[in-house]
């Protein structure tokens, strides 16, 4: 018997960084993301009899390869779902996504997501008695795994506190999202070190406070129509954590030449335009844009400039994909 659950990946406008407890990673901050769907994670969960312990390869077809350190904390989650729910027996989980993975566009959030979904769908097809939790509690469950994949659960716009992870109403519903693929290669430093390290940097002290009067800031923006404050907070959010990794102890980064080149196109099209995306970056080296849905014609346009020499995935506000290397 076998199942296969589908989650999008999301893109944090206001940071998750930085924990107040590793084991159930539980955030020193609030965030805000908005879901990606069109960027997801695909698991093929399937129940094997007299198989001696959960195993893990990538989906038939596909060129996925998990670390053996990726593959241990994948099975692990797989291990902890089953021991909450009460379930025996062993597991053969596939898995694949439709974009670059482990390079800065929250791969880990989509296939967590996709894997907690996958685990609560067998176990109800192998026991008819046996009930899922509530989306909410899944996606608890999902944190513990990955902590940005809670807000995976939750479209178009998550918010994650302390308390918990819920959708969030607010005015813009529709974007485009574009991300220029910069660099492909595995990170050298794991977003889950890059937690641990970045409490190390002189930087931190006040890092939670920022996050959450940043938070509180963009959220106003959005709702008073102010799309220049929105970019001038999420410009200063993506950079203040990037600043966190080049000042910790020791100190790493994950910028590209090209990072800077993108963005300093991003920033002078503002300066001419006075309008233009929000732009962020995840801990990886690509480059994140989201533009109005009335923006949709510069968007294509500027989408279409960086095409020439860089890999682009859009996403239109009405939800059609194209990867412009396809």
């Amino acid at each position: 018997m076998k199942v296969v659950a589908t989650a999008p990946s999301n893109i944090a406008l206001i940071k998750y960084m930085g924990k107040t407890d590793t084991l159930d990673n539980l955030p020193a901050n609030s965030s805000l993301s908005w879901t990606l769907e069109s960027l997801r994670s695909t698991v093929e969960m399937e129940y094997v009899e007299g198989l001696s312990a959960d195993e893990w390869a990538p989906l038939d077809g596909e060129k996925l390869e998990l670390s053996e350190t990726g593959r241990a904390k994948f099975l692990k989650h797989v291990a902890r779902v089953k021991a909450e729910a009460g379930v025996t027996g062993n597991f053969r989980v596939r898995s694949a996504n439709n974009f670059p993975s482990d390079c800065g566009i929250a791969s880990s959030a989509s296939s967590f997501a996709a894997l907690t979904k996958a685990c609560y769908q067998i176990f109800e097809a192998l026991d008819t008695n046996y009930q899922a939790p509530s989306v909410r509690e899944q996606a608890e469950m999902s944190r513990k795994g990955s902590g940005s994949s809670c807000r995976s659960f939750f479209a178009p716009w998550a918010m994650w506190t302390r308390e918990g992870v819920r959708p969030l109403e607010l005015p813009v519903q529709r974007m485009v999202h574009q991300v220029a693929i910069l660099n492909t290669a595995k990170k050298e430093v794991s977003s889950s070190d890059a937690h641990k390290r970045c409490v190390t940097s002189l930087l931190f002290k006040g890092r939670p406070q920022r996050a959450e009067e940043r938070l509180a800031e963009f959220m106003q923006a959005l709702r008073k129509n102010d799309w220049p404050r929105a970019f001038d907070i999420t410009w200063a959010e993506f950079q203040d954590m990037h600043a966190l990794f080049e000042t910790s102890q020791p100190a790493f980064g994950y910028w590209h030449p090209d990072s800077v080149k993108v963005l300093a196109l991003t920033r002078e099209y503002w300066r001419e335009q006075k309008d233009g995306p929000l732009v962020t970056m995840d801990a990886g080296a690509n480059v994140h844009l989201l533009w109005r849905a009335d923006q949709a014609a510069k968007a294509e346009a500027f989408g279409s400039h960086l095409a020439e020499d860089y890999r682009l995935l859009s996403t239109a506000a009405d939800g059609a994909f194209k990867d412009s290397r396809a």
